[in-house]
C-alpha cells in the first residue's frame, strides 16, 4: 500500500508535484514551476510544500518548466537523492533549467531596480546557476522500458507518452512483505497521437491506481491537417498586408511542431518565401536536442530524415540569438513571422514583440498551445484591453487566432481511447489531475462512464492513505 499527497496541478494546470511514500520511501512525481498570477507564483514556487533533504527520489516524466522547474530549488534546500528521467529529458533539462534561472536573475534585476525606488525590501533568485548544476548531478537516466530498483521493494519503469521529447509515463510497482504488488500509473502530460516527430503514446497494462491528467478532458481538438492550412493562411495575410505574424510558442516541444508544418509547407510547394524568426535561444538549443535524440521519432519523421531532408529547417528560416538580434527585428518591415517563448507569454523575449505588435490591427497573434488562468496569454485570447506588459499597457487591436490543433496533450477522445487501452480488472482507483476545475470535473464523469467508479479530482495538500 501507499499513501499519495497532491501538492501541484490539482484543480490547475501547472506546478506538478505529487508525493508518493511507499515502504519507507519517499518519491516526488515531478516538481514543477507554478505559473499564473505573479505574486501567488512567488510564493508558492519559494516555499517548498515538503522538505526537500527528505525525499528519497523524484521521478520526472518530461522537461516543459511546469513539470521540472522547481528541480534547482530541491537542491538548494538539501535534496541528496535521485532524479530519474529518460535520457532525452535530462539533456532538454540541462538547457531549459539553464534558461530558467536565466530568465529569473535577469527579471528579479528588473523588479528589483523597481522595488529600490519604492524603498522596498529586495526579492532574493528563487535558485542560481549553481543550483542547477547541483540538481544537474543528480540526474540518473534511464531508457524507456527498463525496470530500475528504487529500493525497498519499489521498481520503476519508463514508458512512451508521446507529448515531448523524452516525454515519459511513470510506472511504479510496489511489494509488500508478502509479495504482493501494486501498480501505480502517472501520465504526465499524455500526447495527442498523430502528433509530427514523435511516436504515439504506449498502453502499459495492469496499473491498479491511475494518476491521469486532464487539460482537455471536455473537448477534442480540430484535425491536424488543418494546422497547416491554416499556417499558410495566416502567412498569405500577412504578405498582403505586409506585417506580422507573432507566435507565442514554448521552446521545447512546441516550436519544432511548427517548424515541422512549415518545412511541409515549403517542401510541397505551398508557402511562398517568407522570413521567420525563432527568436529564443533555448529553442536553437532544444532543436539541437530533438536532433539529438531521433529514437523518439515516429515512422514518418524518421522516413524524411532517410531522404535526407532535415525536417526542421527550410529557406527563409533563421534562429535570432542575442538580445541585439532580437531589438533589430523591430525594425524589419512585414511580411514576416516571429516565433518566440513563453508560450503563456509570461515572460521571454515575445514580451517585446506583443509589445510591437498588439496594436496595429493589420498584425495577427495566433495563440497555439493551452493558456492557464491569469496569465497574459489566456488574457490575449480572451481579448482583454487594455493590456499590461512588462507593466505598461497597450491597447488590443491586432487579431487574435488560436489553432488548438497543435497542442500536444491528448483531448477528450484520446485520453478515453488510451484509457480504454490501459484499463484493466486491477484498476480501481483513479486521481484526475493537471487541469482546471471544469476539467477534472469533466474527467470525473468520464472514467466513472468508463467503468471505474473510485475516481477523484484531488485538491492542493489533499492526503490518500493505504491506495
Amino acid at each position: 500500500m501507499m499513501d499519495l499527497t497532491f501538492f501541484g496541478a490539482a484543480q490547475t494546470t501547472t506546478g506538478s508535484m505529487h508525493l508518493v511514500e511507499a515502504n519507507g520511501l519517499k518519491i516526488l512525481l515531478d516538481c514543477g514551476l507554478f505559473q499564473g498570477s505573479r505574486k501567488e507564483a512567488f510564493e508558492r514556487n519559494r516555499h517548498m510544500p515538503i522538505n526537500p533533504a527528505a525525499l528519497d527520489a523524484v521521478v520526472l516524466s518530461h522537461a516543459h518548466i511546469d513539470h521540472s522547474g522547481n528541480l534547482p530549488t530541491l537542491a538548494r534546500n538539501g535534496f541528496r537523492g535521485q532524479v530519474y528521467s529518460t535520457p532525452a529529458t535530462r539533456d532538454l533539462c540541462d538547457i531549459m533549467l539553464r534558461d530558467s534561472a536565466f530568465l529569473q536573475s535577469r527579471d528579479l534585476e528588473y523588479i528589483n531596480k523597481r522595488r529600490a525606488q519604492q524603498g522596498k525590501n529586495l526579492f532574493e533568485p528563487l535558485y542560481e546557476q549553481q543550483d542547477v548544476d547541483a540538481i544537474m548531478r543528480r540526474f540518473k537516466p534511464e531508457p524507456l522500458k527498463r525496470q530500475v530498483d528504487l529500493g525497498n521493494g519499489v521498481s520503476l519503469v519508463f514508458h512512451n507518452a508521446g507529448h515531448i521529447l523524452g516525454s515519459a509515463l511513470t510506472q511504479l510497482d510496489v511489494k509488500d512483505p508478502s509479495g504482493h504488488t501494486r501498480r501505480l500509473l502517472f501520465t504526465g502530460d499524455l500526447g495527442q497521437p498523430g502528433q509530427p516527430i514523435l511516436r504515439d503514446y504506449d498502453m502499459p497494462q495492469d496499473a491498479d491506481i491511475l494518476l491521469i491528467e486532464s487539460t482537455y478532458a471536455d473537448r477534442d481538438h480540430p484535425s491536424t491537417e488543418d494546422v497547416k492550412g491554416r499556417l499558410k493562411g495566416f502567412i498569405d495575410d500577412i504578405h498582403q498586408q505586409k506585417s506580422r505574424l507573432i507566435i507565442p510558442a514554448f521552446s521545447v516541444g512546441r516550436t519544432q511542431n511548427i517548424l515541422y508544418a512549415l518545412n511541409r509547407l515549403v517542401e510541397e510547394g505551398r508557402l511562398r518565401p517568407t522570413p521567420v524568426y525563432v527568436d529564443s535561444p533555448l529553442s536553437l538549443k532544444a532543436t539541437k536536442v530533438y536532433t539529438d535524440h531521433r529514437e523518439c521519432y515516429d515512422e514518418e519523421a524518421s522516413e524524411i530524415l532517410r531522404q535526407g531532408i532535415d525536417p526542421m529547417k527550410f529557406p527563409g528560416l533563421r534562429f535570432v540569438e542575442t538580445p541585439d538580434q532580437s531589438k533589430a527585428l523591430n525594425k524589419l518591415p512585414g511580411p514576416l513571422v516571429i516565433i518566440a517563448a513563453s508560450g503563456m507569454c509570461e515572460g521571454g523575449r515575445v514580451l517585446h514583440h506583443l509589445q510591437r505588435a498588439v496594436g496595429d490591427p493589420r498584425n495577427i497573434i495566433l495563440i497555439v498551445g493551452f493558456q492557464a488562468e491569469h496569465t497574459l496569454g489566456r488574457r490575449i485570447v480572451e481579448r482583454q484591453s487594455p493590456l499590461k506588459i512588462l507593466g505598461d499597457e497597450f491597447e488590443l487591436n491586432a487579431r487574435v487566432h488560436t489553432i488548438n490543433a497543435l497542442s500536444a496533450h491528448a483531448d477528450r477522445t484520446a485520453l478515453m481511447r488510451w484509457l480504454d487501452g490501459i484499463k484493466g480488472p486491477r484498476l480501481n482507483r483513479v486521481f484526475a489531475v493537471h487541469g482546471e476545475p471544469e476539467k477534472v470535473a469533466a474527467m470525473t464523469e468520464l472514467v466513472r462512464q468508463h467503468g471505474v467508479r473510485q475516481v477523484v479530482a484531488p485538491v492542493p495538500g489533499q492526503t490518500f492513505e493505504n491506495v
